[in-house]
């Protein structure tokens, strides 16, 4: 793929997730739902892991420390879900 199209591309994946961050963060101020936040703070981390890749002309992300920012976000994701579902179950 040509360096210049793996830029573009990692950008708007990049700019995808921090809107998916913003969403959530909009929708955890209206309800106070820790969901939400948490959600918000995992796409965070997804784009930053996304801009550190495509600024960092890293090839084999697999390999690096980078990783771990992919690995912390969809371990909120986890956690969060999680968490909704035993606070609905206590009920």
């Amino acid at each position: 793929m040509d360096a210049t199209a793996y830029t573009f591309l990692s950008g708007m994946i990049t700019m995808g997730y921090v809107i998916a961050g913003i969403f959530f963060l909009k929708f955890w101020h209206r309800t106070r739902d820790s969901l939400f936040v948490i959600f918000s703070a995992a796409f965070l981390l997804l784009a930053l892991n996304q801009a550190v890749l495509a600024l960092g002309n890293i090839v084999r992300e697999e390999q690096s420390w980078i990783y771990l920012l992919r690995l912390a976000g969809f371990t909120l994701i986890i956690v969060a879900i999680i968490r909704k579902n035993m606070s609905r179950s206590r009920r």
